[in-house]
């Protein structure tokens, strides 16, 4: 079953749980994450970004997702993420997509609300919910990339939707994209009082991105079958809690979707050296896939939510 990001998140905004995002870019990563949605009854938002569609094909992609969220019982946005090229934001309205993030993050503000407000106009009248961006979290996640970190102020927020008539917004509290989201030496710290803040004069859904978890068992597992990743930190699960408390409807995950994928992948050429058939290591990085999106929509209390 297909929807808009708006009829997700607004009931659970309402109901104080948040919907998972989880990033896509083939059949494998499609399969895994409506296999998971369906086995606990979830909703879900399957993400595209820019960077995925250029991998797989604009139209083949969202055709893949189409026929196998319409086959399904349970809601799914179809939903771009990180939206900066017009012409890809257009050709999204023009396939059907139910949802669009456009992000001017990096504008000026007046130039972010003037940008943002224009994608709205498109989708306005044709039931295509849209988040904007206001503030950046900073680190790498393919062509997402920012050094600069610039917290979510509650009072431009406020302005912001008011004046681009948005559904959702996505706010900077301290997380960080890819899995190299905090120093090392440092304690992992979301601005909870600064969320709780911009909740209280915005009153809409808010989103996180950047809030990997990056598992320790995970990372263990890619490195004991070759990879070679060390002092990644991800967000903390008692934070990302009470985030949802405040606010926050939509979660962001592409990081652990990751790690998972290719970890299963690793674990099936090291042990089976004579296996040549693709599809015997993708079935494996699929399970695994699967498992951290299972686990992810109980952490987010949408289990049992449609």
């Amino acid at each position: 079953m297909i929807t808009t990001s708006k009829e997700l998140l607004d009931k659970a905004y309402k109901n104080k749980y948040a919907v998972g995002h989880f990033n896509i870019y083939n059949l494998e990563t499609i399969q895994s994450v409506i296999n998971a949605c369906e086995k606990l009854n979830s909703p879900a938002i399957l993400a595209t970004s820019e960077g995925a569609i250029e991998y797989a094909g604009h139209k083949e992609l969202f055709l893949m997702i189409k026929t196998l969220a319409e086959e399904s019982k349970v809601p799914f946005a179809i939903h771009l993420d990180h939206g900066r090229n017009s012409e890809i934001i257009k050709k999204c309205i023009q396939l059907g997509y139910t949802s669009i993030m456009f992000d001017g993050s990096k504008k000026e503000f007046e130039e972010n609300v003037k940008q943002t407000e224009k994608v709205v106009n498109l989708c306005e009248d044709k039931n295509i919910s849209v988040e904007g961006e206001l503030g950046t979290i900073g680190g790498a996640e393919e062509d997402v990339t920012s050094r600069k970190i610039l917290l979510t102020d509650s009072n431009k927020a406020k302005e912001f939707i008011e004046r681009t008539g948005i559904d959702c917004l996505a706010v900077a509290i301290g997380t960080s994209h890819g899995a190299y989201k905090f120093v090392a030496s440092k304690r992992p710290q979301l601005d909870i009082r600064r969320l709780q803040e911009i909740n209280k004069l915005c009153q809409i859904p808010l989103v996180l991105h950047g809030a990997s978890e990056v598992p320790k068992q995970l990372v263990k597992l890619a490195n004991k079958y070759g990879a070679k990743i060390k002092d990644v930190r991800g967000v903390p699960l008692t934070q990302l809690k009470q985030a949802i408390k405040n606010g926050i409807a939509k979660v962001n995950t592409d990081t652990d979707l990751r790690l998972a994928f290719t970890s299963g992948i690793r674990h099936q050429l090291a042990v089976n050296k004579t296996e040549f058939n693709p599809r015997s290591f993708f079935s494996e990085g699929k399970k695994e896939m699967q498992k951290v999106v299972e686990q992810r929509i109980k952490e987010l209390g949408s289990e049992g939510r449609v």
